[in-house]
C-alpha cells in the first residue's frame, strides 16, 4: 500500500457546535491483546496496531478505540489498572503509543483510549498504601472500606454480589495480623472500587485525563460509566435471577446509575472543553432504556453513550423498529447523536448471538455445554444483514475488531485455555467473554494466521479461521470484509450518519424498511422472501435474486 499523505492532526481541528466528528463517526474497537502481536509473545501490542493502520484506513473507519493498554497485572485483561499514566510492557512503551497516535492521525483516524474509573488494580500504589494504613485513614478513604457485620465483623457489610460471581466484598488482614475491614469490589477481588465521594479521587482522574489529552488523544471511552457512585448507606440488593451482569435490564440498583455520577461527567466535560479538536467522552452505561441512557449524554455531560438496548435486541423486526424509534427520539431529545453497536469485547459476537435459541444473559458467554448453540450460516447471514441496517442509521456506529471478517464466537475453547475471571469465580458455571476475544486471523497460511510471527496466541484460534483470514477476504468481492468496505464507503458518500430516518410502509411486520436521505433500506427478518421495489442495489448483505429479497438479508436501494 502507498503511504498516506500527512494531514493536520484531527486533535487540532475544532468544529462548530452540532457538526462535531463524533456525531456521525464509525469507531472501530481494538482489543489490543488480540489484534496483532509483533513481539512474538502471543499477546497483541501497540506496534501491532501501528502496523495495521493502513488496513483500518482501507476499511474506512473514522476512529479507533483501544481497550486498556495501561500498566496492569492483567488479572482482568487490563481492566485492572495499576498505573493510569504508563503503558504496560506487554503492549510496548509510551513511545510506541505516541508512534501509533501519530500514524493514526496522519491517516485521518482519531484515537480514543479506554479509561477505567470505577476501580483500580489491587497493585495500584494507592491500594497498597490503603492496606498498610489504619482503618479511617486518608489512604483507605480513597476506596470503599467498611466494617463487617456480625459480632466479630466476619459478615460482609452488605449482600452485594460481584459482576464476576461471588461476594463483592473481601476482608483484609490488618498490620497486626488480625481480621480487619472489608473492601468493595464490584468485579474481581483484584479490582477494589474507588470512593467517588472523595475529592482526592476526583482530582487524580482530572490529572489522568490531562495526561492523555496533552499527548493528543481524541477522547475517552469510560468503562462502567454507570458505576462509580454507590447509594448512600450501601443498602442490601438482590438482583433478579435473570439479570444481566452489568445491570442493563434493572432499575434502582444501588451501585448502578446513581444520580451523583452525573456531577463527575459534568466536571470532565468542562475539562475536555479546554482542549481543541472536539474531544469526546463515550459512556459504557448499561441501562434498561434509551431514555435512561440518554441521561448520560445531556449537553454538559458525556458526548456519546453506547446503545446497549439496541445491542440487546433479538432478531425480530417489531422489536428492532421499536428500539430504533426510541433511540432516535431519546438521544436527539437531549442534543446527542444516537449510537449503534452490535458487538464488543464483553458480549457474544453478533455473528453467533443473533442465531442463539436459548437465553444468554450478557456476560455469561457460550461454550461446549451451552443450550441453544448457534447455527453458523444462519448467524453469519443475520450478522451481515444487521450490520447493513446499522450502518444506514443516522448517528455514530461502533464496530468490534473481527466483525468485519464475520468472525463468530469461539465456542469450543478448552477449559484449560480460558482466562476470563468470570469462568473461575463462577466455578465454570459461566463461560465468560474469552470466546469473543480470540486473536484475529490476518493471513491464511501464516503462523497464528498472521497474528504473531511465530505462531503464539494467548487464546487458541480455530483451525477453520484460515478460510476467513483478512488476506483471503480482501481478494473476495463477496466476503464480509468487502461488504463492510462497501457499506462504509456508501455511508460516507450518502452522508447517512448525518441524515434522518423516515419509515417506509407496506412491507409487512417481518420487515424493517426506512429511508435515509436518498437511500432506502429494506431488511427481511421473516421466514419468506419479500418483493423489492424499483431501484438500483447499492449494497446487499447477501445474494439478491432479481427483485426478491431472501430471508435474513438486507439491501440498500437508490431512490426510484
Amino acid at each position: 500500500m502507498t503511504s498516506p499523505e500527512t494531514v493536520t492532526s484531527p486533535a487540532d481541528r475544532t468544529s462548530t457546535p452540532g457538526s462535531e466528528w463524533w456525531r456521525t463517526a464509525v469507531i472501530y474497537q481494538i482489543y489490543p491483546r488480540s489484534f496483532a502481536d509483533t513481539s512474538g509473545d502471543g499477546i497483541g501490542d501497540l506496534p501491532g496496531v501501528t502496523a495495521h493502520l493502513d488496513d483500518l484506513a482501507e476499511l474506512g473507519v473514522d476512529a479507533i478505540w483501544l481497550s486498556p493498554f495501561m500498566r496492569s497485572p492483567q488479572k482482568d485483561a487490563g481492566y485492572d489498572v495499576a498505573d493510569y499514566c504508563d503503558v504496560d510492557p506487554l503492549f510496548g512503551t509510551l513511545a510506541d503509543f505516541d508512534d501509533m497516535l501519530e500514524g493514526a492521525h496522519a491517516r485521518g483516524i482519531r484515537v480514543i483510549v479506554d479509561l477505567v474509573p470505577n476501580h483500580s488494580s489491587d497493585q495500584h500504589e494507592w491500594f497498597q498504601q490503603a492496606l498498610a494504613a489504619a482503618p479511617g485513614s486518608p489512604e483507605r478513604g480513597r476506596y470503599i472500606f467498611r466494617e463487617g457485620r456480625g459480632i466479630d465483623g466476619d459478615v460482609p457489610p452488605n449482600n452485594w454480589e460481584s459482576v464476576f460471581g461471588g461476594p463483592a466484598w473481601t476482608r483484609v488482614t490488618e498490620a497486626d495480623g488480625t481480621p480487619g475491614q472489608w473492601y468493595l469490589h464490584l468485579f474481581d477481588t483484584s479490582q477494589p472500587d474507588f470512593d467517588w465521594t472523595n475529592e482526592e479521587v476526583r482530582e487524580e482522574f482530572r490529572r489522568i485525563l490531562r495526561f492523555w489529552l496533552d499527548r493528543g488523544v481524541d477522547g475517552f471511552r469510560v468503562d462502567v460509566a454507570h458505576g462509580l457512585v454507590k447509594a448512600e448507606g450501601l443498602p442490601d440488593y438482590t438482583p433478579p435471577s435473570t439479570a444481566d451482569s452489568m445491570g442493563g435490564g434493572e432499575v434502582d440498583v444501588p451501585y448502578w446509575g446513581q444520580e451523583g455520577v452525573h456531577d463527575v461527567y459534568r466536571d470532565w466535560n468542562a475539562l475536555l472543553a479546554e482542549y481543541e479538536g472536539d474531544r469526546v467522552l463515550a459512556a459504557e452505561a448499561w441501562l434498561p432504556t434509551a431514555d435512561k441512557t440518554a441521561l448520560w449524554v445531556r449537553e454538559d455531560e458525556m458526548h456519546q453513550a453506547f446503545n446497549f438496548p439496541y445491542l440487546s435486541t433479538p432478531w425480530n423486526a417489531t422489536e428492532l423498529r421499536g428500539v430504533i424509534a426510541e433511540s432516535l427520539r431519546a438521544f436527539p431529545g437531549v442534543g446527542a447523536p444516537s449510537t449503534w453497536v452490535l458487538s464488543n469485547h464483553d458480549v457474544v459476537r453478533h455473528a453467533s448471538r443473533l442465531a442463539l435459541t436459548a437465553e444468554n444473559p450478557q456476560g455469561h458467554g457460550i461454550g461446549p455445554d451451552s443450550p441453544g448453540k448457534p447455527i453458523a450460516d444462519v448467524g453469519l447471514r443475520r450478522a451481515r444483514a444487521a450490520t447493513t441496517v446499522m450502518l444506514a442509521l443516522p448517528g455514530s456506529s461502533y464496530l468490534f475488531q473481527g466483525e468485519e471478517l464475520g468472525l463468530p464466537e469461539v465456542v469450543d475453547l478448552p477449559d484449560d485455555a480460558r482466562q476470563d475471571p468470570t469462568w473461575f469465580r463462577t466455578g465454570g458455571e459461566r463461560y465468560g467473554r474469552d470466546g469473543c476475544r480470540v486473536p484475529l486471523p490476518w493471513e491464511s497460511d501464516a503462523p497464528a494466521f498472521g497474528f504473531s510471527p511465530n505462531g503464539e496466541a494467548w487464546l487458541p484460534q480455530p483451525a477453520d479461521w484460515a478460510g476467513v483470514a483478512r488476506d483471503v477476504q480482501r481478494a473476495d468481492g463477496a466476503s464480509t470484509l468487502s461488504l463492510y468496505r462497501s457499506l462504509l464507503s456508501e455511508r460516507r458518500t450518502h452522508q447517512l450518519g448525518a441524515g434522518s430516518l423516515e419509515w417506509l410502509d407496506g412491507f409487512g411486520d417481518d420487515v424493517v424498511a426506512f429511508r435515509n436521505g436518498s437511500v432506502r433500506v429494506i431488511a427481511n427478518l421473516g421466514t419468506a422472501p419479500v418483493d423489492l421495489p424499483v431501484g438500483d442495489v447499492l449494497v446487499a448483505s447477501g445474494p439478491v435474486d432479481g427483485r426478491t429479497l431472501p430471508v435474513d438479508t438486507a439491501v440498500w436501494l437508490t431512490e426510484d
